[in-house]
Formats: C-alpha cells, sequence, structure tokens
C-alpha cells in the first residue's frame, strides 16, 4: 500500500471548483470532533460555507449518540457550516432533506474519484458492498449568538487497512481501499464532496427536494427491502421499506408478528437491513 497523501488546504484548493463552500478552510493535525468545532466557528459568526477538516479525531461521533472511529493519516472527517436563508415555510423540508442530500452528494464524490459503487441505506449511512464506508451527522443550532445554523459532519473510510479497524467493526465496516485496493488522495476527495454538496444545496434552496429525492431513491438499498427499525423510544418494528415521503420519511409496512398490520412514517430511526 503506497502512503496516503497528506492533507493541506493548498492541495484541496488545487481542484476546489466551488463558488461558495470551502471560501474558508480550518485544518487540524487533531480535533475531539469537527462537529463540536464547526459549532463553536458557527456560534461566533463565521460564514456560510466555512469547512473544518481533521486529520484525526479523539471523540469523533455518529448518529443515536455513537462514536465514530477516527484514526489518522487515512480517512476523511470534516465539518461544515451552513447558514440557511430560507423562508419559514420552507425550513422544516431544508432540515429534513439536509443529511439525505449530504449522503447523496458525498456518494457521487466517491463515484468521482474512486471505482467504488456506492448505495444509501436510509437515511445516510454510505454502503460499499453492503458494508459502512461513511456516514452523516448533521446539527441544527438554533441559540445561538450569531442566529441559527447548520453543521454538516461527514465521515468516510478511505485509506483504512482491514486490521486496522477494532475488532467490534470488522464485520459491519470497509473503507475504499478496502473495496479498491487503491489509494485515495483525500484532497482530491474533499474537494469533489465539496463541489457534489454545494450543488446538492443549491438545488434543495432554490427548487426544493423533488430532483434530489429521485436521485437519492435511485441509490436507497434500503428500498424494497425487510427491515428492522429500533425507535427512539426503545420499540422496534419490521417491516418492508416501501418508500421515501416529502419530508424525507421512511415509510415501512409492517409484517405479521410485528404487531397490526399498518403503514409507518418514520422520521429518526436505526435501521438494519435483513435477509428476505
Amino acid at each position: 500500500m503506497q502512503i496516503p497523501h497528506a492533507i493541506s488546504v493548498d492541495s484541496i484548493r488545487s481542484t476546489l471548483a466551488t463558488q461558495i463552500l470551502g471560501r474558508r478552510i480550518e485544518l487540524f493535525e487533531q480535533l475531539p470532533s469537527t462537529n463540536l468545532e464547526a459549532t463553536t466557528l458557527g456560534e461566533s459568526g463565521v460564514e456560510h460555507g466555512t469547512v473544518v477538516i481533521a486529520d484525526r479525531q479523539t471523540a469523533g461521533r455518529g448518529r443515536l449518540g455513537r462514536t465514530w472511529f477516527s484514526p489518522g493519516v487515512t480517512n476523511v472527517y470534516c465539518s461544515l457550516v451552513l447558514r440557511a436563508s430560507l423562508p419559514s415555510n420552507r425550513l422544516s423540508d431544508w432540515l429534513s432533506w439536509l443529511p439525505l442530500i449530504t449522503a447523496l452528494a458525498a456518494a457521487e464524490a466517491i463515484e468521482s474519484v474512486t471505482s467504488a459503487s456506492i448505495s444509501l441505506k436510509w437515511p445516510n449511512d454510505l454502503l460499499l458492498s453492503d458494508r459502512k464506508v461513511g456516514g452523516i451527522l448533521c446539527e441544527n443550532v438554533q441559540a445561538s449568538p450569531s442566529g441559527p445554523f447548520q453543521i454538516v459532519g461527514i465521515g468516510i473510510n478511505v485509506n483504512t487497512k482491514p486490521e486496522d479497524f477494532p475488532e467490534e467493526l470488522r464485520a459491519s465496516a470497509t473503507s475504499l481501499w478496502n473495496q479498491t485496493h487503491a489509494v485515495v488522495d483525500r484532497n482530491r476527495l474533499i474537494a469533489q464532496l465539496l463541489l457534489e454538496l454545494e450543488h446538492c444545496v443549491e438545488e434543495l434552496t432554490e427548487h426544493g427536494p423533488q430532483q434530489l429525492a429521485l436521485a437519492y431513491q435511485r441509490r436507497c438499498s434500503t428500498l424494497g427491502r425487510k427491515v428492522q427499525a429500533s425507535l427512539a423510544d426503545g420499540s422496534e418494528l419490521t417491516g418492508c421499506a416501501e418508500s421515501i415521503s416529502q419530508d424525507g420519511s421512511l415509510l415501512v409496512s409492517t409484517v405479521p408478528g410485528s404487531g397490526p398490520n399498518r403503514t409507518v412514517e418514520l422520521r429518526a430511526a436505526d435501521i438494519i437491513h435483513l435477509r428476505s
């Protein structure tokens, strides 16, 4: 395996083609969490599109309070500060679709710079050969001296070797290198990620989620699958994932044995793909 390219602001900017995202880039050798640093910057009034990148995280966070495996030198950990200028009647769509379109943008970016084929597990997991290669953590900050803003956190396992994953993750997680056996230039991947995300953000703010929803559904391997959903109240349900609703929720038709047959709209849940 070749030595992965070091991340540098100059190298990112050498291929960066965005208009707004990444005009300001804060790069750190190590942080507890890029989301936490981005939140601090957002509260201080930093501009829309600011990007925080760390080569290593000591307290990386995933969805539902989980930790995110964050070794140094090999992967991508970045967070963006976004300030949406939207009327109140469109803010709900923005907040509900932001995690999904970020996953869509990440998938497009990965496929632009590698030979990997990425699918999405609702709402925002990136899958490669049915194993997790990346994830998204979006946070909405309302009570801030600088006004409301959103944090978009992205983690992608890029050049991590299989043996470097903790034992408990080896069956469920993977990296781009593990699947393609090619070292990926993280600078180029980050630049492409910012470009794809900028396109998605522009589409969502200017035209709403309709076209993005179609693109997301084409990539979503959850649809049509038998799934088990763990809900916030601790309950579980099993059913078939039927479709994505207008607000980005997952519609699941329950199956016999898991309660009365019905269609449930899931806005937040931990989803497991089951074998039929």
